[in-house]
């Protein structure tokens, strides 16, 4: 890179990864920090995409070959007491309802796109910049040397994410449990009969089915899916990590030396992973960020105050709507006194009834507004 960069970004994740190749495209030099990537266990992590999301990597190319993008054409959600409520792609007049990705491949996409684009210069670590946007996760090492708040609810759950093979077809149908202890069990489609597991289980629970065997752990989804694509057989390592919902009070501000600095992404704001939004959430944050430095007047820097403020206020709001209507869903569900069974399961059947209102919130989901 010949010029100096003018936005350095902190964390090559997908989320950082996107906005590099976003502002590369409007011409904006990029400096991406990407430290040399240790050797770790298999990652078994697979994203729920919706069209918002697909649409915006595909036109960066990063869009993963149609073997690690396997779309969802239905989705059922079981309740503890009988309550269900069924979203199905086509009564939408949409094509997915939305897509699961294998991370591996989708960040490997990604990193091959930043690769041949020459407004983008990877680098070992930070350079000054007019503007460093911050896209390290939620355990962001820069963020937290900033005077930035950052508010943690801490659930007393563990996801517990692996890959599986059912006995039976998924048919394309991704599939969610709650139980009355506020426990999450969802079965996302891969190729073949392939599954993605994230299990949300309670903290003191954890421990005990991550050491089980991998046949008896079999046992224990296929009771907790109650069968429903018959035996499951785990064919991947278990992965796990403590759930929480926070959010940073400050989204941008300035370093003591007076570059700005933006955050995006887990480094701005987690959600518990019932609904499958957070990285829906992310990539919107980069979209958000690379339109307002896109439209800028010419004379204003990439760093400026009012430019970033407006791209604070853009995305608090929707990742506030969202953080709340998934809290809400995981705390009623974490309460098993009467009546709140009865209630919540009758108020699953009356809103799988009722048209409109599923329709309005299916399409809020699948990023069409």
């Amino acid at each position: 890179m010949a010029l100096p960069p003018e936005v350095c970004i902190r964390g090559a994740g997908v989320v950082g990864r996107t906005l590099a190749l976003l502002l590369a495209r409007e011409r904006v030099r990029v400096a991406l920090v990407a430290p040399a990537a240790a050797a770790g266990p298999q990652d078994v992590r697979a994203y729920a995409l919706n069209a918002a999301s697909k649409s915006l990597l595909e036109s960066l190319r990063g869009w993963p070959d149609p073997v690690n993008a396997t779309p969802v054409a239905a989705m059922q959600v079981h309740g503890d007491e009988g309550g269900e409520v069924r979203f199905d792609a086509a009564r939408q007049k949409v094509d997915a309802l939305a897509w699961i990705v294998d991370v591996p491949a989708l960040e490997r996409q990604l990193s091959d796109a930043v690769r041949f684009q020459s407004r983008i210069e990877v680098v070992a670590e930070p350079v000054a910049a007019p503007l460093t946007v911050i896209c390290e996760g939620r355990a962001s090492v820069t963020r937290d040397s900033l005077p930035v708040e950052y508010e943690v609810t801490r659930y007393s759950q563990v996801a517990i994410a692996a890959r599986l093979v059912a006995e039976k077809p998924h048919e394309g149908i991704a599939r969610q449990w709650f139980n009355d202890k506020g426990e999450v069990l969802a079965l996302l489609p891969l190729a073949g009969q392939g599954l993605a597991l994230v299990w949300s289980v309670d903290q003191l629970r954890a421990p005990s089915l991550m050491a089980l065997g991998a046949a008896e752990f079999d046992a224990a989804l296929r009771e907790a899916t109650q069968e429903a694509l018959g035996n499951l057989t785990l064919s991947s390592e278990r992965a796990s990590w403590p759930l929480q919902r926070a959010t940073a009070r400050r989204w941008v501000g300035r370093f003591e030396d007076g570059g700005a600095w933006a955050l995006a992404g887990d480094a701005a704001h987690t959600i518990h992973p019932l609904a499958g939004q957070g990285l829906n959430l992310g990539l919107a944050d980069a979209a958000s960020l690379a339109g307002v430095l896109k439209d800028r007047d010419y004379w204003r820097s990439v760093g400026d105050p009012r430019l970033l403020r407006s791209y604070e206020r853009a995305r608090r709001s929707d990742v506030l709507s969202m953080s709340l209507a998934t809290d809400g869903l995981q705390q009623l569900f974490a309460h098993s006194t009467d009546p709140l069974p009865a209630l919540r399961n009758w108020g699953m059947r009356g809103f799988d009834r009722s048209f409109f209102v599923k329709n309005w919130i299916a399409r809020q989901a699948m990023g069409l507004r």
